[in-house]
């Protein structure tokens, strides 16, 4: 399922005049540099041919004839590109002996393929291996930059690079394709009898993985193999789907990618069955780390699934296909971490409910909207950091956003813990906790809703005393405006854990607080009014509870805050 959805994918991206993927033959690479030479095939100049991204140096992505895919034993060349250890025979490795049969291999490959091109191009680039001495390669200007890249070619007075030009990428498909392996089976993504991959391509771009790339289909121990078969001949998937399937994955996973996010260890793409926005957007609200600011069309979006209004005619296609793949790091291998299929309508609609959940009054008037997922899951992590997060929270999350399913209980715990921790209960903190028990009480059906404000006639403990230590708080800072340390810095997590073990005593404090307060009066009868939905102090709060306490403290915190904030005015 998964490697017919990236065929089909491919198909689309092959399709589309605005997108460059490699067609079959041919991979993306990373290029740092380019020898230029004339038609005697001398090395006239060594172009640099990165891109300059701040204070780094950046290789360019080119597409050059497909990578060879390398293991243990002889050297195998790429052709027309390769690193330095294969094109010049040097590199700064201490294994000489290595690259000079690397150097080798790649002139006799060369030699092998370009016989029949004709292409003086192709006849530049044989004089030059033909001439070409390895040791000379240190004496090369920025040799230590050099060293182990991988390089082109490029003839002099032409614009292109020599792997362009029409008469050697024929040879080289010719070639490319009379070594396939031969053996013909039933493909298991098409069910047609085609030539089947022995080997299939690397993936690149997963966090955690290889830098070379690893393999998601991949047999390398007799342990693994069945029937006497070898290697991928295991699970048959033929040549060119193969070929359709890695270069669509590489494509969502390139570094520049806006169909690609880190959550938690697994790197996660998206993409739809046919090009919609939805694509690009899903990156800013489910990210974890990634910071992508407040886009104006993201938000026009977000307001349109919240107001009920009609979506634009590219996105408001209900039954249009969305998938959602995690892959995680694996020794040499890539494990499949979740596999999500949906349509836009479904995504549309978890979307909507989500921040329909997480919708709170806000603390202040900058605080985000709809608030991305590395906004959410950083106030669960020690100090606020994205470094903090949970993998296993982070995945998890994100599959209830998508399935529309409850909130992980570990979501509402790692919130009340950080509140604990740091007396701090902020607009995402409480929003969270709204979600959560919002959420709960849906999927179970109970009857006590959570409301965006106060809600002054629920009888839930945890709520009331919740706004009752508010109010305590309130009547000692207007007793002792400026003072150092409140309550809430002192008693916030017992209250809300024990609360039979601090609120006699915080309350026998607040009858001082009141007497020597200028508004004592007004702050008593809203004391006593909390009071009236409060029999006896519990000894214990269990988490909902507590989650219930931090509700009710932030509800009636912010609406003193509001009130205040007018008698100001």
């Amino acid at each position: 399922m998964i490697l017919q959805a990236l065929d089909s994918y491919y198909e689309r991206l092959k399709d589309a005049e605005r997108i460059d993927i490699p067609l079959w033959g041919f991979s993306r690479q990373k290029i740092h540099f380019a020898l230029l030479i004339d038609f005697t095939g001398n090395l006239i100049q060594v172009l640099d041919l990165r891109d300059i991204q701040g204070s780094k140096r950046i290789p360019r992505q080119l597409i050059v004839p497909e990578v060879v895919k390398r293991t243990s034993g002889p050297p195998k060349p790429n052709f027309l590109w390769d690193n330095s250890g294969y094109v010049l025979g040097a590199d700064n490795k201490e294994n000489p002996g290595r690259c000079r049969q690397a150097f080798e291999k790649f002139r006799e490959f060369h030699h092998e393929i370009g016989i029949k091109p004709g292409d003086e191009g192709m006849a530049a680039v044989l004089r030059f291996l033909d001439s070409w001495q390895p040791e000379d390669a240190p004496e090369l200007p920025h040799w230590d930059d050099i060293a182990g890249m991988n390089l082109v070619f490029r003839l002099d007075r032409d614009l292109q690079f020599i792997h362009e030009r029409p008469a050697i990428q024929d040879a080289w498909l010719d070639h490319h394709r009379k070594n396939t392996t031969g053996v013909v089976a039933t493909c298991l993504v098409s069910g047609a009898k085609k030539p089947i991959a022995r080997l299939h391509p690397d993936i690149k771009g997963v966090r955690g993985a290889q830098v070379k790339g690893a393999a998601i289909v991949s047999f390398n121990l007799s342990a693994f193999k069945s029937y006497g078969k070898d290697q991928n001949f295991n699970a048959p998937v033929s040549e060119d789907i193969t070929f359709n399937y890695t270069t669509a994955l590489n494509h969502l996973l390139r570094f520049e990618s806006r169909q690609r996010v880190q959550i938690g260890d697994a790197t996660t793409v998206f993409w739809t069955e046919r090009e919609s926005p939805v694509e690009g957007f899903m990156r800013m609200i489910l990210s974890p780390q990634d910071d992508s600011g407040d886009l104006k069309e993201v938000r026009d979006f977000l307001e349109a699934v919240r107001d009920g209004k009609k979506l634009p005619e590219n996105i408001d296609d209900a039954d249009m296909k969305f998938y959602i793949l995690g892959l995680s790091p694996n020794a040499s291998r890539l494990s499949v971490r979740f596999w999500h299929v949906s349509t836009v309508g479904d995504i549309v609609s978890k979307i909507d409910q989500h921040f329909k959940d997480l919708s709170i009054i806000k603390s202040y008037n900058n605080d985000p909207e709809f608030p991305a997922m590395w906004q959410l899951l950083r106030e669960t992590a020690v100090q606020r950091k994205s470094e903090n997060i949970s993998p296993l929270l982070a995945g998890a999350v994100m599959r209830s956003i998508l399935t529309g399913s409850e909130y992980p209980q570990s979501l509402l715990t790692a919130i009340v813990t950080r509140i604990r921790a740091d007396q701090t209960l902020n607009y995402l903190r409480a929003a969270i906790i709204k979600a959560c028990i919002t959420r709960r009480n849906r999927i179970n059906n109970k009857i006590m809703e959570v409301g965006m404000a106060l809600n002054s006639e629920t009888t839930d403990i945890g709520y009331r005393l919740g706004r009752l230590f508010a109010l305590l708080e309130k009547a000692q800072s207007d007793a002792i405006p400026g003072a150092n340390t409140t309550i809430k810095d002192r008693f916030f997590g017992s209250a809300s854990a024990t609360p039979r073990t601090v609120f006699p005593q915080l309350m026998r404090l607040a009858q001082h607080h009141i007497q020597k307060s200028e508004f004592g009066r007004v702050t008593d009868r809203s004391i006593e009014k909390v009071m009236d939905g409060i029999g006896e102090f519990p000894a214990h709060l269990n988490l909902e509870e507590q989650g219930m306490f931090a509700l009710g403290y932030y509800h009636q915190r912010t609406t003193i805050f509001k009130k205040k904030t007018k008698e100001e005015e």
